[in-house]
């Protein structure tokens, strides 16, 4: 027995409309109620004049059914409203900062002594900038750029594949080092 697609797609969309008018019908859900930690407080109104102030006793709170098994709310009680004071937001670093100086690190830790251990930890540091400038924008991108630039030439230059002295380069990679330390907010 072959199955009925015509069939099988009219209940599927008779589902679907049922599902679509229940959920019509169904009432809102109420709406968030505000954070219990918050102070909430509405300002009493105030006299016309100090000399028709007059004193109503608040009623006295109504008492719990014994069939309710709800605790029921406190009665409001005259607070003074506290200001909530948020806490300070910490200062956004620009994209790409916070990678480049784990990279830089990781060089720093990495590079050793020997001529072939701090070309490896250049060819590693000029991998992992390739990957921070992807964050980065701007000035700060264009300097982390730079500096992968100058990794990568600091590895040739280390292995021979290049001539030339490594301390031009490294030269070149601590003028924009301070720059972006600058640029990212760091001392």
């Amino acid at each position: 027995m072959r199955p009925n697609w015509a069939a099988m797609s009219a209940l599927a969309g008779a589902a679907a409309a049922v599902v679509a008018l229940v959920a019509y019908l169904m009432p809102p859900a109420p709406p968030p109620q505000p954070p219990s930690d918050e102070v909430v407080t509405t300002p009493a109104p105030r006299p016309s004049s100090p000399d028709s102030v007059t004193t109503r006793p608040t009623p006295p709170a109504p008492r719990p059914s014994p069939e309710s098994s709800e605790p029921q709310p406190p009665a409001p009680s005259p607070t003074r409203a506290v200001p909530v004071v948020p806490p300070p937001v910490p200062a956004v670093r620009p994209g790409g900062c916070d990678e480049t100086a784990t990279a830089l690190t990781t060089y720093r830790r990495n590079a050793g002594t020997t001529r072939s251990g701090q070309a490896a930890a250049a060819r590693q540091t000029y991998l992992d900038l390739m990957g921070a400038v992807l964050d980065a924008q701007g000035a700060v991108g264009a300097t982390i750029s730079r500096l992968a630039a100058e990794f990568q030439e600091l590895n040739f230059r280390l292995t021979g594949m290049t001539g030339g002295d490594p301390n031009q380069v490294i030269a070149d990679i601590n003028t924009d080092l301070a720059e972006l330390k600058r640029l990212c907010g760091s001392g």
